[in-house]
C-alpha cells in the first residue's frame, strides 16, 4: 500500500535526509539495507523462497534486518513483488514467482513481526527512487523498468507515482507481445514477461538444450554463442516494443531500464537497436538505472518519508 494521498505539489524528501532501514524481496533474492543519509552503509541478502508463505517471508526480512541492527519503532519501509492494494493487502501477480501469497494484509503482518512500516511494490519503489535521486531527476513522464526474474514497472507522472486501488498500476510486464505465444506465470497468454523475463529466458535456453540461468544466457550472447544471442535478442526486441507502446500511452520522456538481466553488459545496446526500427516518435530515449540493487531500497524508505510528511 502507498499510504499517501496524491497531491498537486508533490513533497520531495532529499536523499540525504533518508536514514532507517529497508526491505526489498523479489523474485530471487531478498535484500535488506541500513540506510544512512541517503545511503546504503550496510546489507544482507538472502534467497527468496518462492513457496514460502507470507508470513515466512516476512520472517526472513525480521532476520535479515536484526543482523542489521534494526530495532522496533525505527523507520522502515518494504518493498515487494507482487501487488498491494489500497488496503494493504498483498497478493501474487506471477504464481510462478510467490506460489503462497494470495490476500494477505501485509501491513499487518510487517507491524507483528517486525515493527511498524510502509510497504509497496518493489518495482514501483524503485521508480519512485529513480525518479527522485536518479535517472529520471527532473522528467515529468518518466517510467522504470526492471528486467530480472519477471519484467516489473513503476510510472511516476508529474513527480507522482501512480498508483491503483487493486495495485496493479505499474505492472506493464503482463501486458502482450507478439513473441510471446506462451501462458505467463500470471494466467495471462503471450505477456512480455513470459518471453523477455529471466526466467523465460532460462526455459528458452533448456528447450535448445543449456541449463543455465539468464545470466549465463546474456554472458554466453557476449561471448558469441547463436544460440544466447538469439534469446537476449529476443528479450531485448519486446522490452523495446514495450517502451514503445508505454511511449503511445502515457507521452514518455525517459525510460529508465534496470535489474539484473536490464543492467547487464550489452543488453541495454540491444534495446536501444530493437528500438530505432520504431517510427521516431516512439523512440523515448532509454537510459541504464543509477541506483541499480539499492534502488528498491531507497524508494522504500523514501515512500516511508513521503507518508510521514503527509
Amino acid at each position: 500500500m502507498l499510504p499517501f494521498e496524491r497531491r498537486a505539489e508533490p513533497v520531495s524528501t532529499p536523499r540525504s535526509a533518508l536514514n532507517g532501514f529497508a526491505v526489498d524481496l523479489g523474485g530471487t533474492k531478498i535484500a535488506a539495507a541500513k540506510i544512512a543519509s541517503g545511503e546504503v552503509v550496510d546489507r544482507r541478502e538472502g534467497q527468496t523462497d518462492t513457496n514460502a508463505s507470507a508470513e515466512k517471508q516476512v520472517r526472513a526480512m525480521a532476520g535479515l534486518l536484526q543482523l542489521l541492527g534494526y530495532r522496533v519503532g525505527d523507520a522502515l519501509g518494504v518493498a515487494v513483488a507482487g501487488r498491494i492494494d489500497r488496503a494493504g493487502y498483498w497478493h501474487a501477480v506471477n504464481t510462478e514467482t510467490l506460489s503462497s501469497v494470495a490476500g494477505v494484509d501485509l501491513a499487518r503482518l510487517v507491524r507483528t513481526l517486525i515493527g511498524p512500516g510502509t510497504t509497496s511494490n518493489d518495482a514501483a519503489a524503485a521508480a519512485f527512487a529513480e525518479a527522485r535521486f536518479g535517472a529520471g531527476q527532473g522528467i515529468g513522464s518518466f517510467a522504470y523498468l526492471t528486467v530480472s526474474t519477471g519484467i516489473g514497472g513503476g510510472l511516476v507522472m508529474d513527480g507522482q507515482l501512480l498508483t491503483s486501488a487493486n495495485g496493479l498500476a505499474g505492472h506493464v510486464g503482463f501486458s502482450s507481445s507478439p513473441d510471446a505465444p506462451d501462458i505467463c506465470g500470471s494466467g495471462r497468454r503471450g505477456t512480455v514477461e513470459s518471453v523477455a523475463g529471466g526466467r523465460a529466458m532460462a526455459a528458452a535456453a533448456r528447450a535448445v538444450g543449456h541449463d543455465v540461468d539468464a545470466r549465463a544466457v546474456c554472458q554466453a550472447a557476449l561471448a558469441g554463442a547463436t544460440w544466447a544471442d538469439a534469446i537476449v535478442a529476443r528479450s531485448a526486441g519486446a522490452v523495446a516494443r514495450l517502451v514503445a507502446d508505454l511511449a503511445s500511452i502515457l507521452g514518455l520522456e525517459v525510460v529508465a531500464i534496470g535489474g539484473g538481466i536490464g543492467l547487464s553488459p550489452g543488453y541495454m545496446e540491444r534495446v536501444t537497436q530493437a528500438l530505432a526500427g520504431e517510427p521516431p516518435l516512439f523512440r523515448v530515449p532509454v537510459a541504464a538505472a543509477i541506483l541499480g540493487a539499492d534502488a528498491p531500497l531507497l524508494g522504500a524508505l523514501a515512500i516511508r518519508e513521503r507518508f510521514q510528511q503527509s
